[in-house]
Protein backbone atom coordinates (compact mmCIF):
# COMPACT_ATOMS: atom_id res chain seq x y z
CA UNK A 1 0.00 0.00 0.00
CA UNK A 2 1.47 3.39 -1.09
CA UNK A 3 2.24 5.49 1.93
CA UNK A 4 0.69 8.63 2.22
CA UNK A 5 2.78 11.47 1.12
CA UNK A 6 4.88 13.52 4.08
CA UNK A 7 4.89 17.18 4.78
CA UNK A 8 6.82 19.60 3.29
CA UNK A 9 9.99 20.24 5.69
CA UNK A 10 10.04 23.41 8.02
CA UNK A 11 12.85 25.22 7.84
CA UNK A 12 15.06 25.23 10.63
CA UNK A 13 15.35 28.32 12.59
CA UNK A 14 19.16 29.93 13.84
CA UNK A 15 19.66 29.31 17.09
CA UNK A 16 19.30 33.17 18.44
CA UNK A 17 21.33 34.03 21.48
CA UNK A 18 19.96 34.54 24.71
CA UNK A 19 18.28 37.41 25.57
CA UNK A 20 19.99 39.48 27.77
CA UNK A 21 18.14 41.73 30.48
CA UNK A 22 19.72 45.23 31.05
CA UNK A 23 21.49 45.86 34.29
CA UNK A 24 21.76 49.12 36.53
CA UNK A 25 25.02 50.83 35.26
CA UNK A 26 28.01 50.00 38.08
CA UNK A 27 30.22 52.66 40.03
CA UNK A 28 33.49 52.93 38.81
CA UNK A 29 35.66 51.14 41.42
CA UNK A 30 38.64 53.27 43.22
CA UNK A 31 41.71 52.44 43.86
CA UNK A 32 42.28 51.96 47.41
CA UNK A 33 45.04 54.86 48.49
CA UNK A 34 47.47 54.50 51.48
CA UNK A 35 46.92 56.98 54.15
CA UNK A 36 49.58 60.16 53.48
CA UNK A 37 50.29 63.17 55.63
CA UNK A 38 48.94 66.22 54.93
CA UNK A 39 51.79 67.68 51.69
CA UNK A 40 52.94 71.13 52.80
CA UNK A 41 52.52 73.72 50.85
CA UNK A 42 54.81 74.81 48.21
CA UNK A 43 55.51 78.51 49.03
CA UNK A 44 56.74 76.86 52.16
CA UNK A 45 59.55 74.36 50.81
CA UNK A 46 60.81 77.57 48.44
CA UNK A 47 61.49 79.54 51.46
CA UNK A 48 63.05 76.81 53.40
CA UNK A 49 64.88 76.14 50.12
CA UNK A 50 65.67 79.93 50.02
CA UNK A 51 66.54 80.37 52.94
CA UNK A 52 69.10 77.26 53.07
CA UNK A 53 71.14 78.71 49.77
CA UNK A 54 71.14 82.33 51.61
CA UNK A 55 72.75 81.08 54.88
CA UNK A 56 75.06 79.13 53.02
CA UNK A 57 76.04 81.41 50.40
CA UNK A 58 76.34 84.11 53.27
CA UNK A 59 78.99 81.57 54.62
CA UNK A 60 80.91 81.33 51.38
CA UNK A 61 80.72 84.82 50.57
CA UNK A 62 82.12 85.70 54.26
CA UNK A 63 84.76 83.00 54.27
CA UNK A 64 86.02 84.26 50.79
CA UNK A 65 86.23 87.95 51.41
CA UNK A 66 88.08 86.31 54.50
CA UNK A 67 90.40 84.75 52.45
CA UNK A 68 91.04 87.72 49.95
CA UNK A 69 91.46 90.19 52.82
CA UNK A 70 94.05 87.64 54.84
CA UNK A 71 96.26 87.84 52.12
CA UNK A 72 96.74 91.68 51.91
CA UNK A 73 97.20 91.88 56.27
CA UNK A 74 100.29 93.02 56.50
CA UNK A 75 102.35 90.55 59.30
CA UNK A 76 104.75 91.01 61.78
CA UNK A 77 106.52 87.91 63.48
CA UNK A 78 105.69 88.95 67.35
CA UNK A 79 106.99 85.79 68.44
CA UNK A 80 109.76 84.62 66.57
CA UNK A 81 112.62 82.99 68.28
CA UNK A 82 111.04 83.14 72.09
CA UNK A 83 111.52 81.17 74.81
CA UNK A 84 110.78 80.66 78.07
CA UNK A 85 107.44 81.90 77.77
CA UNK A 86 104.39 81.60 80.38
CA UNK A 87 102.14 79.04 80.49
CA UNK A 88 99.37 78.79 78.66
CA UNK A 89 95.75 79.85 80.13
CA UNK A 90 92.30 79.55 79.24
CA UNK A 91 90.95 81.56 76.79
CA UNK A 92 92.74 84.04 73.93
CA UNK A 93 94.70 86.64 74.90
CA UNK A 94 95.60 89.76 71.85
CA UNK A 95 98.18 92.39 72.75
CA UNK A 96 96.32 95.41 71.63
CA UNK A 97 99.30 98.01 70.33
CA UNK A 98 97.75 101.56 68.91
CA UNK A 99 100.59 103.88 67.10
CA UNK A 100 101.35 106.33 65.68
CA UNK A 101 101.64 106.10 61.67
CA UNK A 102 100.21 109.89 61.11
CA UNK A 103 102.23 109.31 57.86
CA UNK A 104 99.62 107.36 56.50
CA UNK A 105 97.15 110.48 56.84
CA UNK A 106 96.50 113.30 54.35
CA UNK A 107 98.08 116.46 55.06
CA UNK A 108 94.93 117.98 55.16
CA UNK A 109 93.31 115.58 58.14
CA UNK A 110 96.86 115.86 59.62
CA UNK A 111 96.04 120.06 59.80
CA UNK A 112 92.20 119.88 60.57
CA UNK A 113 93.02 116.69 63.62
CA UNK A 114 96.58 118.35 65.26
CA UNK A 115 98.34 115.37 63.96
CA UNK A 116 101.18 117.80 63.01
CA UNK A 117 104.91 116.72 63.64
CA UNK A 118 106.92 113.88 62.51
CA UNK A 119 105.91 110.39 63.03
CA UNK A 120 107.29 108.82 66.37
CA UNK A 121 106.64 105.34 64.74
CA UNK A 122 105.77 104.67 69.08
CA UNK A 123 102.93 102.72 71.26
CA UNK A 124 100.16 105.43 71.92
CA UNK A 125 98.30 102.66 73.60
CA UNK A 126 99.03 99.42 75.09
CA UNK A 127 95.99 96.94 76.48
CA UNK A 128 95.68 93.26 76.60
CA UNK A 129 92.15 91.75 74.89
CA UNK A 130 91.21 88.77 76.89
CA UNK A 131 88.49 86.32 74.84
CA UNK A 132 87.23 83.95 77.41
CA UNK A 133 87.26 80.39 76.17
CA UNK A 134 83.38 79.95 75.30
CA UNK A 135 83.36 83.50 73.59
CA UNK A 136 80.79 84.64 75.93
CA UNK A 137 82.94 88.05 77.72
CA UNK A 138 85.77 90.21 76.66
CA UNK A 139 88.38 91.44 79.54
CA UNK A 140 90.27 94.57 78.52
CA UNK A 141 93.22 95.30 80.50
CA UNK A 142 95.39 99.04 79.67
CA UNK A 143 98.65 99.01 80.36
CA UNK A 144 100.13 102.55 80.90
CA UNK A 145 102.46 103.90 78.67
CA UNK A 146 104.73 105.22 81.06
CA UNK A 147 104.62 101.96 83.02
CA UNK A 148 108.01 101.45 84.88
CA UNK A 149 109.14 98.15 83.06
CA UNK A 150 112.62 96.47 82.24
CA UNK A 151 113.41 95.04 79.31
CA UNK A 152 114.93 91.49 78.83
CA UNK A 153 118.16 91.23 77.12
CA UNK A 154 117.75 91.44 73.10
CA UNK A 155 119.40 92.06 69.85
CA UNK A 156 119.03 95.40 67.87
CA UNK A 157 116.92 94.22 64.96
CA UNK A 158 118.55 97.20 63.16
CA UNK A 159 122.23 97.49 64.59
CA UNK A 160 122.27 94.05 65.83
CA UNK A 161 124.08 94.98 69.11
CA UNK A 162 123.53 92.72 72.31
CA UNK A 163 121.41 95.05 75.02
CA UNK A 164 121.36 93.48 78.25
CA UNK A 165 118.29 93.62 80.85
CA UNK A 166 117.47 97.30 81.92
CA UNK A 167 114.65 99.51 83.24
CA UNK A 168 112.83 101.46 80.70
CA UNK A 169 109.12 103.26 80.32
CA UNK A 170 106.61 100.57 78.70
CA UNK A 171 106.26 102.39 75.34
CA UNK A 172 110.11 102.56 74.67
CA UNK A 173 109.76 98.44 74.24
CA UNK A 174 108.58 99.10 70.96
CA UNK A 175 110.96 101.81 69.42
CA UNK A 176 113.64 99.56 71.22
CA UNK A 177 112.86 96.07 69.38
CA UNK A 178 109.60 96.41 67.65
CA UNK A 179 106.72 93.89 68.30
CA UNK A 180 108.83 91.40 69.54
CA UNK A 181 110.28 93.05 72.73
CA UNK A 182 106.98 94.95 73.13
CA UNK A 183 105.62 91.33 73.60
CA UNK A 184 108.28 90.26 75.33
CA UNK A 185 108.33 92.68 78.10
CA UNK A 186 104.18 92.64 78.42
CA UNK A 187 104.88 88.79 79.15
CA UNK A 188 107.66 89.02 81.64
CA UNK A 189 105.77 91.88 83.33
CA UNK A 190 102.23 90.16 83.93
CA UNK A 191 103.11 86.45 83.32
CA UNK A 192 100.51 86.48 80.98
CA UNK A 193 100.95 84.36 77.79
CA UNK A 194 100.25 86.49 74.25
CA UNK A 195 98.59 84.25 71.62
CA UNK A 196 97.85 87.01 69.37
CA UNK A 197 99.40 90.56 68.41
CA UNK A 198 97.55 92.87 66.64
CA UNK A 199 99.38 96.64 65.76
CA UNK A 200 96.03 99.51 64.85
CA UNK A 201 97.65 103.13 63.71
CA UNK A 202 95.72 105.93 63.00
CA UNK A 203 94.21 105.81 59.60
CA UNK A 204 93.11 102.23 60.71
CA UNK A 205 91.43 103.32 63.37
CA UNK A 206 90.05 106.29 61.75
CA UNK A 207 88.18 103.86 58.58
CA UNK A 208 86.61 101.55 61.29
CA UNK A 209 84.85 104.98 63.12
CA UNK A 210 83.48 105.79 59.47
CA UNK A 211 82.54 102.68 58.12
CA UNK A 212 80.50 102.22 61.13
CA UNK A 213 78.61 105.78 60.23
CA UNK A 214 80.18 107.04 63.68
CA UNK A 215 80.44 106.26 66.82
CA UNK A 216 78.41 107.77 70.29
CA UNK A 217 80.07 109.69 73.21
CA UNK A 218 78.96 111.40 76.18
CA UNK A 219 80.32 113.41 78.54
CA UNK A 220 79.34 115.31 82.16
CA UNK A 221 81.50 117.94 81.84
CA UNK A 222 83.12 120.11 78.67
CA UNK A 223 86.34 118.30 77.07
CA UNK A 224 88.56 120.85 75.70
CA UNK A 225 92.55 119.99 74.66
CA UNK A 226 94.13 122.15 72.75
CA UNK A 227 97.01 120.42 71.99
CA UNK A 228 94.44 117.15 70.47
CA UNK A 229 92.49 119.80 69.30
CA UNK A 230 89.19 118.04 70.73
CA UNK A 231 86.46 120.87 71.78
CA UNK A 232 83.36 118.95 73.21
CA UNK A 233 80.55 120.52 75.04
CA UNK A 234 78.65 118.74 78.03
CA UNK A 235 75.70 116.46 76.55
CA UNK A 236 75.92 113.54 73.65
CA UNK A 237 78.05 113.40 70.36
CA UNK A 238 78.07 111.45 67.35
CA UNK A 239 82.37 111.48 66.70
CA UNK A 240 83.23 110.16 63.27
CA UNK A 241 86.87 109.44 62.39
CA UNK A 242 89.03 112.43 62.93
CA UNK A 243 86.71 113.59 66.11
CA UNK A 244 86.85 110.24 67.60
CA UNK A 245 90.59 109.90 67.46
CA UNK A 246 91.02 113.62 69.27
CA UNK A 247 88.73 111.89 71.79
CA UNK A 248 90.80 108.97 72.66
CA UNK A 249 94.19 110.79 72.19
CA UNK A 250 93.11 113.85 74.04
CA UNK A 251 95.57 113.82 77.59
CA UNK A 252 95.74 117.15 78.66
CA UNK A 253 91.72 117.57 79.65
CA UNK A 254 92.26 117.24 83.17
CA UNK A 255 95.33 116.77 86.01
CA UNK A 256 94.91 112.43 85.52
CA UNK A 257 96.61 112.83 82.19
CA UNK A 258 97.16 109.08 80.34
CA UNK A 259 95.09 107.69 83.37
CA UNK A 260 92.52 109.94 82.63
CA UNK A 261 93.04 109.22 78.46
CA UNK A 262 92.77 105.25 79.54
CA UNK A 263 89.32 105.89 80.94
CA UNK A 264 87.99 107.78 78.07
CA UNK A 265 89.59 104.78 75.77
CA UNK A 266 87.72 102.35 77.84
CA UNK A 267 84.84 104.17 77.02
CA UNK A 268 85.20 104.63 73.33
CA UNK A 269 85.93 101.22 72.90
CA UNK A 270 82.55 99.72 74.92
CA UNK A 271 80.76 102.19 73.11
CA UNK A 272 82.26 100.49 69.61
CA UNK A 273 81.32 97.04 70.72
CA UNK A 274 77.75 98.14 71.30
CA UNK A 275 77.77 100.02 67.96
CA UNK A 276 79.21 96.81 66.20
CA UNK A 277 76.70 94.11 68.25
CA UNK A 278 73.77 96.06 67.78
CA UNK A 279 73.93 97.98 64.40
CA UNK A 280 73.75 93.98 62.52
CA UNK A 281 77.09 94.53 60.90
CA UNK A 282 78.42 90.91 62.34
CA UNK A 283 75.31 89.72 60.94
CA UNK A 284 75.33 91.21 57.50
CA UNK A 285 78.13 89.52 55.54
CA UNK A 286 78.99 92.74 53.24
CA UNK A 287 78.75 95.20 56.21
CA UNK A 288 81.18 92.66 57.70
CA UNK A 289 83.11 93.02 54.80
CA UNK A 290 83.59 96.61 54.92
CA UNK A 291 84.46 97.20 58.56
CA UNK A 292 86.91 93.83 58.18
CA UNK A 293 88.77 95.57 55.17
CA UNK A 294 88.27 99.18 56.77
CA UNK A 295 90.34 97.71 60.12
CA UNK A 296 92.84 95.01 58.01
CA UNK A 297 93.75 98.01 55.41
CA UNK A 298 96.30 99.59 57.97
CA UNK A 299 97.12 97.05 60.79
CA UNK A 300 99.78 94.32 61.36
CA UNK A 301 99.62 91.14 62.96
CA UNK A 302 101.25 88.14 63.81
CA UNK A 303 101.34 85.22 61.45
CA UNK A 304 98.23 83.07 63.13
CA UNK A 305 96.12 85.88 63.29
CA UNK A 306 93.84 85.19 60.05
CA UNK A 307 90.98 83.84 58.16
CA UNK A 308 89.54 81.47 60.93
CA UNK A 309 90.57 83.36 63.41
CA UNK A 310 88.60 87.08 62.37
CA UNK A 311 85.65 84.55 61.26
CA UNK A 312 85.19 82.59 64.87
CA UNK A 313 85.99 86.26 66.33
CA UNK A 314 82.85 87.53 64.42
CA UNK A 315 81.06 85.01 65.24
CA UNK A 316 81.75 84.76 69.35
CA UNK A 317 80.98 88.73 68.61
CA UNK A 318 77.26 88.31 67.37
CA UNK A 319 76.15 87.13 70.95
CA UNK A 320 77.96 90.06 72.50
CA UNK A 321 76.30 93.09 74.44
CA UNK A 322 77.55 96.07 76.61
CA UNK A 323 77.37 93.96 79.82
CA UNK A 324 79.31 91.15 78.16
CA UNK A 325 82.68 93.44 78.25
CA UNK A 326 84.46 94.82 81.23
CA UNK A 327 87.05 97.62 81.29
CA UNK A 328 90.34 98.27 83.74
CA UNK A 329 93.49 99.56 84.22
CA UNK A 330 96.52 97.47 85.83
CA UNK A 331 96.57 98.74 89.52
CA UNK A 332 99.04 101.61 90.30
CA UNK A 333 100.98 101.22 93.12
CA UNK A 334 102.97 105.12 93.14
CA UNK A 335 102.37 108.01 90.74
CA UNK A 336 105.47 109.74 89.56
CA UNK A 337 108.25 106.93 91.16
CA UNK A 338 111.46 107.93 89.77
CA UNK A 339 113.72 106.00 87.84
CA UNK A 340 117.30 106.55 87.40
CA UNK A 341 117.72 107.66 83.50
CA UNK A 342 114.31 107.42 82.78
CA UNK A 343 112.58 109.96 84.85
CA UNK A 344 109.04 110.07 86.37
CA UNK A 345 107.34 106.33 85.53
CA UNK A 346 104.19 104.55 87.05
CA UNK A 347 105.06 101.91 89.46
CA UNK A 348 102.67 99.10 89.44
CA UNK A 349 100.99 97.44 92.32
CA UNK A 350 102.51 93.97 92.84
CA UNK A 351 100.53 92.30 94.70
CA UNK A 352 97.11 93.84 92.93
CA UNK A 353 98.26 93.16 89.87
CA UNK A 354 99.04 89.63 89.94
CA UNK A 355 95.60 89.00 91.47
CA UNK A 356 94.53 90.64 88.09
CA UNK A 357 96.63 88.63 85.94
CA UNK A 358 95.93 85.34 87.77
CA UNK A 359 92.28 85.66 86.94
CA UNK A 360 93.01 86.38 83.05
CA UNK A 361 95.18 82.90 82.94
CA UNK A 362 92.48 80.99 84.41
CA UNK A 363 89.66 82.79 82.61
CA UNK A 364 88.08 84.58 85.31
CA UNK A 365 86.27 87.17 85.22
CA UNK A 366 86.63 90.36 87.19
CA UNK A 367 83.32 91.13 87.86
CA UNK A 368 81.97 88.18 89.04
CA UNK A 369 80.51 89.28 92.11
CA UNK A 370 77.89 92.13 90.37
CA UNK A 371 74.80 91.15 89.55
CA UNK A 372 74.61 91.32 85.61
CA UNK A 373 71.43 93.81 86.06
CA UNK A 374 71.66 95.60 88.80
CA UNK A 375 71.09 99.28 90.11
CA UNK A 376 71.85 102.00 87.66
CA UNK A 377 75.59 102.73 87.58
CA UNK A 378 76.71 106.22 89.52
CA UNK A 379 77.47 109.56 87.67
CA UNK A 380 80.67 110.68 87.27
CA UNK A 381 80.47 114.45 88.33
CA UNK A 382 83.63 117.14 88.31
CA UNK A 383 83.73 118.59 91.53
CA UNK A 384 83.89 116.63 94.23
CA UNK A 385 79.97 117.32 95.80
CA UNK A 386 81.24 117.02 99.32
CA UNK A 387 82.72 120.50 98.30
CA UNK A 388 78.76 121.67 97.04
CA UNK A 389 76.59 123.12 99.47
CA UNK A 390 73.02 122.89 98.57
CA UNK A 391 70.04 124.32 100.40
CA UNK A 392 66.30 122.78 99.34
CA UNK A 393 63.15 124.31 99.01
CA UNK A 394 59.77 122.85 98.09
CA UNK A 395 58.06 124.17 95.20
CA UNK A 396 55.11 121.72 95.71
CA UNK A 397 52.16 121.21 97.57
CA UNK A 398 53.61 117.93 98.02
CA UNK A 399 54.54 117.83 102.27
CA UNK A 400 57.55 116.69 103.01
CA UNK A 401 59.50 116.36 99.21
CA UNK A 402 62.17 119.23 100.09
CA UNK A 403 63.34 117.03 103.37
CA UNK A 404 63.66 114.05 101.01
CA UNK A 405 65.48 115.22 98.72
CA UNK A 406 68.07 116.68 100.85
CA UNK A 407 68.33 113.27 102.36
CA UNK A 408 68.68 111.84 98.92
CA UNK A 409 71.01 114.20 98.36
CA UNK A 410 73.35 114.31 100.90
CA UNK A 411 73.34 110.18 100.62
CA UNK A 412 75.05 110.86 97.11
CA UNK A 413 77.61 112.98 98.96
CA UNK A 414 76.33 116.81 98.93
CA UNK A 415 76.71 118.93 101.48
CA UNK A 416 72.93 120.30 102.36
CA UNK A 417 72.21 122.22 105.11
CA UNK A 418 69.31 119.57 106.09
CA UNK A 419 67.35 122.19 106.56
CA UNK A 420 65.30 122.28 103.89
CA UNK A 421 62.47 125.19 103.45
CA UNK A 422 59.47 126.58 101.52
CA UNK A 423 59.45 128.42 98.36
CA UNK A 424 57.93 131.51 97.98
CA UNK A 425 55.65 130.53 95.13
CA UNK A 426 54.40 127.33 92.93
CA UNK A 427 57.39 125.80 90.62
CA UNK A 428 56.51 123.81 87.48
CA UNK A 429 60.09 122.80 87.34
CA UNK A 430 63.27 122.20 89.42
CA UNK A 431 65.14 125.31 89.61
CA UNK A 432 69.10 124.74 90.23
CA UNK A 433 70.71 128.43 90.92
CA UNK A 434 73.92 129.21 91.12
CA UNK A 435 76.58 131.86 91.25
CA UNK A 436 78.38 131.74 87.70
CA UNK A 437 81.73 131.29 89.78
CA UNK A 438 80.37 127.87 91.01
CA UNK A 439 79.67 126.93 87.44
CA UNK A 440 80.71 123.58 87.84
CA UNK A 441 79.79 122.70 91.41
CA UNK A 442 76.47 123.12 89.75
CA UNK A 443 76.58 121.02 86.89
CA UNK A 444 77.61 118.48 89.35
CA UNK A 445 74.33 119.06 91.52
CA UNK A 446 72.57 118.94 87.77
CA UNK A 447 73.78 115.31 87.19
CA UNK A 448 72.21 114.09 90.61
CA UNK A 449 68.83 116.11 89.41
CA UNK A 450 68.41 115.25 85.57
CA UNK A 451 66.27 117.60 83.82
CA UNK A 452 66.73 120.53 86.26
CA UNK A 453 67.07 123.82 85.03
CA UNK A 454 70.83 125.84 85.53
CA UNK A 455 69.55 129.11 86.55
CA UNK A 456 72.54 131.23 86.83
CA UNK A 457 72.48 134.63 89.48
CA UNK A 458 75.55 136.82 89.94
CA UNK A 459 76.88 137.24 93.51
CA UNK A 460 74.63 134.54 95.19
CA UNK A 461 77.99 133.04 96.49
CA UNK A 462 79.00 129.48 97.27
CA UNK A 463 75.76 128.10 98.55
CA UNK A 464 73.52 126.25 95.72
CA UNK A 465 69.38 126.64 95.82
CA UNK A 466 67.27 124.03 94.27
CA UNK A 467 63.73 124.65 94.21
CA UNK A 468 62.26 121.43 93.86
CA UNK A 469 59.36 121.61 90.69
CA UNK A 470 56.04 119.78 90.05
CA UNK A 471 58.14 117.68 87.20
CA UNK A 472 61.15 116.66 89.64
CA UNK A 473 61.19 112.76 89.57
CA UNK A 474 64.37 111.09 91.56
CA UNK A 475 67.91 111.74 92.35
CA UNK A 476 70.53 110.05 90.76
CA UNK A 477 73.96 108.92 92.64
CA UNK A 478 76.78 109.98 91.42
CA UNK A 479 80.73 109.81 92.04
CA UNK A 480 83.76 111.73 91.84
CA UNK A 481 87.16 110.24 90.71
CA UNK A 482 90.04 112.63 91.99
CA UNK A 483 91.89 112.76 88.52
CA UNK A 484 95.21 112.95 91.46
CA UNK A 485 94.57 109.34 92.14
CA UNK A 486 94.43 106.26 90.50
CA UNK A 487 91.98 104.44 89.50
CA UNK A 488 92.02 100.87 89.74
CA UNK A 489 87.82 100.29 89.48
CA UNK A 490 86.43 97.22 87.21
CA UNK A 491 83.44 98.36 84.83
CA UNK A 492 81.23 96.80 82.81
CA UNK A 493 80.70 98.03 79.49
CA UNK A 494 76.66 98.69 80.30
CA UNK A 495 78.27 100.73 82.76
CA UNK A 496 80.08 103.37 81.13
CA UNK A 497 78.09 103.68 77.48
CA UNK A 498 75.38 106.16 76.65
CA UNK A 499 72.65 104.21 77.35
CA UNK A 500 74.03 103.07 80.74
CA UNK A 501 75.09 106.49 82.09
Amino acid sequence: MASPPRSPARPQRRPQPPRRVPRPPERPVRPVRSVRPPRRPRWAMRAVTTLSVVVLASAGIGHAVMSSLDAGIARVDAFKDMKNRPRAGHGTNVLLVGTDGRDRITERDRRAYRLGGAPCHCTDTMMIVHISANRDRATVVSLPRDSYAEVPAHTDPVSGQQHGPHPIRLNAAYAEGGPQLTVRTVENMTHVKIDHYLEVDFASFMKTVDVLGGVTVCTTTPLKDSYAGLDLAAGTHTLMGGQALQYVRARHIDGASDLGRMKRQQQFLAELIDKATSSGVLLNPMRFRDVTRAVLGSVRADEGFGTDELLDLGRAMRNFSPSSSEFTTVPIGQLNYPAKGIGSTLKWDETRAAQLFSALRDDRPLTADRPEHGPAPATPVEVDPRQVRVLVANGTGTAGLAKRVDEALAATGFATTHQPVDAPAHAPHTVISYDPRWDRSARSLAAALPGAELRPVPSQGPLLKVVVGADFKDVRKVRYDDPQQPQQNVVRGNEVVCSGS
